[in-house]
């Protein structure tokens, strides 16, 4: 049925799961979407990414897309078959997927109008399936392959920030050959970052999320363990030092005329963890305060920051973007995401629920900006 015809609902490929460590994440995120989406306005093909990277047709039911009990769930539960794969157009031309088996016909599952890659962390949130999907010619809600990969890379999206004139808290950047090289040089100039800006410090993978990898280091004996824990999840990492203030959170989001910021969250401090890890955040459901009790004057500070940030990095469609405010009433960016999580206990729906947009329209307002948007370089 041609897309011109009137009775024709736009497909769109909810896509999840992944190779990074934030694959269960990604697959509670997915089940929230399915959950919420207009069925009666959308077609959906839900699509899961293996951790071992096959794509597979999987189950359209939410409920076994959760954390319940404390499980993890995986897209290999998921998939209708152990053996099937999914296949994207190549060719710009069309936008038919294929399923393919051994030993049996392609078989056709036509036509896809948008792809809702709800994947967190590498391969996929940081321009990787961006990159394939411009290749693919078929649009796809969330920001492009610039955008995507310095807002994973949490290194080269604070240098964005500097040159754009957004505070930033002190850092530091461990390459992979300098830990391989010389681990000494490289203690030695932490300490001595310490000894500028104080204990404790947080070590952290750079291109990671979900709070996967960080560890909260109290003084050079914890220093090389934490190290390698980050590095399990990527071989380059950030040391940052530790901002006091309040945590606060503002979501952004595409309107048809710009982005516009949410009402702010604030996360307070948790009880049984030494910062809000991935523990807090998805097995024992740390909630945040929405809106966050700020100020009139702070409120409108952090959603002009959050914008700004938005803009700076080139970003489309959404963003969740994290400050600290400090002490003395400034605020300090830490860090985007440029596909934050939207599983039912996230902020960036919750934000924007508080703010008058429902979770289904949220959903809704991704979808067509991303319709509005043709591929190509941006």
């Amino acid at each position: 049925m041609s897309s011109e015809t009137p009775s024709h609902k736009p497909r769109v490929a909810v896509v999840f799961g992944g190779r990074s460590s934030e694959h269960a994440v990604s697959v509670v995120t997915a089940g929230a979407v399915l959950s919420a989406i207009d069925r009666d306005k959308y077609d959906v093909l839900p699509i899961g990414i293996t951790t071992d990277g096959r794509w597979a047709l999987t189950s359209d039911d939410p409920e076994r897309m959760t954390f319940a009990d404390r499980r993890l769930p995986s897209v290999a539960e998921l998939a209708e078959s152990t053996e099937g794969a999914v296949v994207l157009p190549q060719d710009p031309s069309t936008r038919e997927v294929v399923y393919t088996e051994a030993g049996a016909v392609p078989k056709v599952l036509g036509e896809v109008d948008v792809v809702f890659p709800v994947l967190h962390g590498p391969y996929g949130e940081d321009g990787t399936i961006q990159g394939l999907l411009e290749l693919s010619g078929v649009p796809y809600v969330g920001s492009g392959v610039l955008a995507s990969a310095v807002g994973m890379d949490k290194e080269y999206m604070k240098r964005v920030f500097l040159s754009y004139g957004l505070p930033v808290g002190p850092y530091e950047v461990v390459r992979p050959r300098e830990w391989e090289q010389d681990p000494a040089a490289v203690r030695k100039k932490i300490v001595d970052f310490a000894g500028e800006h104080g204990w404790p410090l947080f070590v952290k993978p750079a291109r990671a999320g979900s709070s996967m990898g960080i560890s909260k280091v109290d003084d050079l004996s914890g220093l090389d363990e934490a190290i390698e824990e980050a590095r399990r999840h990527d071989p380059k990492i950030l040391i940052e030092s530790l901002l006091r203030g309040r945590e606060i959170e503002c979501g952004v989001l595409e309107f048809e005329d710009g982005p516009r910021a949410s009402v702010p969250a604030e996360i307070p401090p948790v009880s049984d963890h030494a910062f809000y890890d991935f523990e807090a955040k998805y097995i024992d459901s740390a909630t945040g305060i929405v809106p966050a009790p700020l100020t009139d004057e702070e409120t409108a500070r952090v959603q002009e920051l959050a914008v700004r940030a938005f803009d700076a990095v080139s970003c489309e469609g959404l963003v969740r973007a994290d400050f600290f405010l400090q002490e003395d009433g400034e605020f300090v960016i830490n860090e985007i995401n440029t596909m934050p999580g939207f599983t039912p206990i996230s902020m960036y729906p919750r934000m924007w629920q508080e703010s008058g947009v429902s979770y289904p329209e949220l959903i809704d307002r991704l979808v067509q900006a991303a319709l509005r948007r043709s591929t190509g370089l941006r």
